[in-house]
């Protein structure tokens, strides 16, 4: 598993609540249903003696922010070992600033307890999310609340976005005073990213091909800076920022905005793939002879469900690269006007909104049956009129998915309200902290 400075692979809530578990006999039938996950001898870091300590550690600190308050004798007793063992690392994740003690605690006899969270409004992060319409900065904390947001029109040149998101940054450090406070820089980007050098290997609505902004923007704010795919940061969000103690590990996180890709995640795994191209799903073909995507293919997914797809279908204009950019900077008519008009009674507008509700539906039935998640979440703007398409979504799916428990997988829309992928960005940032230990 990842450390802070690059995005975790597993949460460490995720991990077996005791280091025995996770060492039990390969051949025991428990362990026989257990996904089994093949060492990288190529990439691999070896147990030490601190392992387990930091194995501990990291189960502390989840079931604290799960949980929390939660006192050390309820650490003691979830986590099945001693009082001592707790009080120790517990001092060790106080002194250093990530758990703090809030009020005592009741109880029918005894030392009343002092109870434990998670430190998280002071510790600051500035969100980035670049889209092809706008581009949104938010101050966030790290439980991905809002503390301060603006936006402008995305500049296209990769020089000049970073000097603008330089400017913008500085700006906003001194007028909030962040400085000493901010932990890092979150940055989504809709396109493949290299995880391990930050290159935007491939972004076709920004026009980037092997374009590097990662490393001259920390250069220039003075802060680390995580650079991700969109839906991938929306999957760990998902992970991170959603509800505490979820125990879902096998989920897809799909996104619908200007453009349409997934964040997948398999037993409480992000997954990348090979070259760092998982998920991009928004570039499947439904029909070869369909409209023309912005990456220059027909007939993707992503060219029957995005914003600009759906604006095009109700101005009854077939969507090109060329007209999917007029939509955005020539037309005033956006996506929340469409669901406003549909919801004013403008039938055009509901009919649009719907035929999206249907693609989006089918195109999530192809990934029900590549991937057999447990639960699919939905992201974007177009969630806003859920209430609007859920049916068309659901006989979308009922339409592809192969079998009867695919049909009914669960399909929920974005439950925390607006910028999923802001949130995306700052759990770049935030949840490296949790995530745990990488032994292997």
């Amino acid at each position: 598993m990842y450390l802070s400075g690059s995005p975790p692979a597993i949460f460490a809530h995720r991990t077996r609540p005791s280091l025995r578990a996770a060492l039990i006999d390969a051949s025991s039938p428990s362990r026989l249903n257990e996904p089994l996950r093949k060492i990288d001898t190529r990439d691999f870091q070896r147990a030490t003696r601190t392992t387990s300590r930091d194995i501990n550690r990291r189960i502390m600190l989840n079931l604290v922010r799960d949980h929390q308050p939660l006192s050390r004798a309820d650490l003691a007793r979830r986590m099945k070992i001693g009082r001592g063992v707790v009080t120790s690392i517990i001092q060790e994740l106080i002194d250093e600033g990530t758990i703090y003690e809030g009020a005592t605690g009741h109880t029918a006899r005894g030392r009343r307890p002092t109870m434990l969270h998670v430190r998280t409004q002071d510790r600051l992060v500035v969100a980035v999310d670049v889209r092809f319409s706008r581009t949104f900065i938010m101050l966030s904390d790290f439980a991905g609340s809002q503390l301060a947001l603006e936006s402008f029109e995305t500049i296209f040149d990769p020089d000049r976005l970073v000097a603008e998101l330089i400017a913008r940054i500085g700006l906003l450090s001194r007028t909030h005073g962040i400085a000493g406070r901010c932990e890092g820089v979150g940055l989504v980007v809709p396109g493949m990213v290299e995880r391990i050098t930050g290159r935007v290997l491939m972004a076709p609505q920004l026009g980037w091909r092997d374009v590097d902004i990662r490393d001259r923007l920390s250069a220039g704010v003075g802060l680390p800076v995580h650079i991700e795919n969109a839906p991938m940061a929306c999957a760990l969000a998902q992970m991170w920022l959603g509800q505490r103690g979820n125990s879902i590990d096998n989920f897809v996180y799909v996104t619908v905005s200007d453009g349409v890709g997934a964040g997948i995640v398999l037993n409480g795994q992000l997954i990348r793939g090979d070259s760092n191209s998982a998920g991009e799903f928004g570039h499947n073909p439904m029909d070869p002879d369909g409209p023309q995507c912005m990456c220059g293919s027909h007939g993707c997914w992503e060219a029957y469900t995005s914003n600009q797809a759906t604006i095009s279908r109700y101005l009854g204009r077939e969507l090109t690269p060329l007209w999917g950019g007029a939509v955005q900077h020539a037309s005033t008519l956006t996506i929340d006007d469409l669901i406003a008009l549909a919801r004013g009674g403008d039938t055009r507008a509901a009919s649009a909104i719907v035929a999206t509700g249907h693609y989006l539906g089918v195109g999530i039935a192809d990934i029900i049956n590549g991937i057999n998640p447990s639960h699919v979440f939905v992201g974007g703007e177009i969630t806003s009129a859920w209430d609007l398409i859920q049916s068309a979504v659901r006989d979308g799916i009922a339409q592809r998915a192969l079998t009867p428990a695919g049909k009914a997988t669960p399909v929920t829309p974005e439950q925390l309200g607006g910028y999923p992928r802001l949130r995306g960005a700052t759990a770049l940032v935030a949840a490296p902290h949790f995530a745990a230990p990488r032994v292997a």
